[in-house]
């Protein structure tokens, strides 16, 4: 591979002798539709082949990164100096605060260490029998209309599914929390976040009225508000729990001492549950169709889980047994990342390779293409879990392959999202098969999260059935 020094590509998108970004933005609508499209369709096509490229836009450069060591030297070795980026807060902010997701510096740090004892592998082992309760429970649904129901997107189920995983791991006992209405005022912040992204890149103040906006805040007044009655009811109980909500109010960061503030536990819970159920329904979304296509892949599957020595709820170990399971649900999430995005913005200049890069300039890592780089992966664009074989994903490096990021941000809740798919996958498949309504694959569309345009239409059907 050549130096870093020549393999930075500028791809200047902006347009020549133009004055002020309104005016820049007028004569670039193609562009700026694409972005409010799917940002992943404005990126130049050398991301998914060159270790890094430089853009321009409106006046604006951003550098994406693309090759293994060139992120580990971002995201690791230069991780202090970089912040979130101003579009992304932007546009999350408004409903999740300032928690693990979006605070920066020493307030982020703090939040981190009161939160990672909630997820060692000793406690995400505990929930494993309420994770398969409700993924009992999903299954119990569309067995009931599995015989008859024609095709429908299968993403609306598994969010509910999500959801009640993230109910009764992290708020268990409170049954007034709603699961379609927290759902529909999730979808509805989501779908309007495009525009507060576009409209910051124009430089337009927040205030800006854009289509979604009224609905948005209300979606987000919702949220917070349902938040924070629910961490009430808990305080008014007068016993923490041992969930993750119960672990929230007890935590203390081991530095200070300190617990969480009610903002903060309000922003934080939030985070995870929103957060957490939305990108763990996506990777099952994406993997339930991917494995449609290639009744080889579930064969292996089915034999994998019908080797277990006992039910999932009864045996929580058995989750680790799920070795091709887990390798499947990673090839799913390198071609459809529910993250397909990290940005960042530097707070002082940084070297990568050669090349410098000044403070208060943009820097992302296009995972969806990190994930389909012609330069790291053979036939990228092919569905192959064995390339996550034990043996042949030890020898990978590891900042090629980042659904869940890197560095001191990777997410916090890494291993309790693949327990939940392994465990809904082993009590989903064994009973039902899902056959798609198209043979095409569906359009990933980017949404904060990667989510494919226009669902994921599918026939539940019981295996006993024709």
């Amino acid at each position: 591979m050549a130096s870093a020094s020549t393999t930075f590509r500028l791809c200047d998108q902006r347009p020549p002798s133009l004055k002020g970004a309104l005016a820049e933005a007028l004569t670039v609508p193609p562009l700026l539709a694409t972005m409010l499209r799917s940002m992943i369709e404005a990126w130049p096509e050398e991301v998914y082949a060159q270790p890094a490229v430089a853009t321009r836009f409106l006046g604006r450069r951003t550098t994406f990164v693309c090759e293994p060591g060139l992120i580990r030297s971002l995201l690791v070795d230069q991780a202090d100096a970089l912040e979130r980026e101003t579009f992304m807060l932007r546009a999350l902010s408004p409903a999740l605060g300032r928690g693990i997701l979006t605070a920066d510096g020493a307030f982020w740090r703090g939040q981190r260490r009161t939160a990672a004892p909630m997820f060692r592998p000793d406690r995400i082992r505990g929930f494993v029998p309420a994770i398969a309760a409700a993924a009992e429970a999903g299954r119990a649904r569309w067995q009931e209309t599995a015989q008859d129901a024609p095709a429908a997107d299968i993403l609306p189920e598994l969010m509910r599914t999500a959801f009640e995983i993230i109910v009764a791991t992290m708020i268990s006992g409170d049954s007034e929390m709603e699961v379609g209405a927290f759902g529909r005022a999730i979808d509805a912040y989501l779908s309007q976040t495009q525009w507060k992204i576009a409209l910051a890149h124009l430089g337009a103040p927040e205030w800006t009225p854009h289509p979604g906006a009224r609905r948005g805040a209300a979606a987000a007044r919702f949220l917070r508000g349902e938040t924070a009655r629910t961490v009430a009811r808990r305080r008014a109980r007068g016993e923490p729990g041992r969930d993750l909500l119960g672990l929230l109010l007890e935590a203390r960061d081991p530095e200070t001492g300190h617990g969480l503030s009610e903002e903060a536990l309000i922003d934080n819970l939030l985070t995870f549950v929103a957060a957490g159920h939305e990108t763990t329904a996506l990777a099952l979304a994406w993997t339930l169709r991917l494995i449609a296509d290639r009744p080889e892949v579930q064969a292996k599957m089915l034999a994998e889980i019908a080797g277990l020595p006992a039910s999932l709820s009864q045996s929580p170990d058995g989750v680790e047994r799920l070795t091709y399971t887990r390798q499947v649900v990673m090839e799913a999430m390198r071609l459809y990342p529910p993250a397909p995005l990290i940005v960042r913005r530097t707070t002082r200049e940084v070297r990568l390779g050669e090349t410098r890069i000044p403070a208060g300039e943009s820097v992302h890592v296009p995972v969806y293409a990190l994930h389909r780089n012609r330069g790291l992966w053979d036939r990228p664009d092919a569905f192959d879990p064995d390339r996550f074989a034990p043996a042949i994903h030890a020898g990978r490096d590891r900042y090629a392959y980042l659904p869940f990021g890197a560095g001191p941000r990777v997410c916090i809740g890494m291993g309790l999202a693949l327990t939940e798919c392994l465990v809904v996958l082993a009590t989903l498949l064994p009973a039902l098969r899902f056959v798609p309504e198209r043979a095409e694959m569906p359009e990933a569309q980017f949404r904060v999260t990667l989510r494919p345009r226009g669902g994921i239409p599918m026939r539940v059907v019981a295996r006993h059935a024709g």
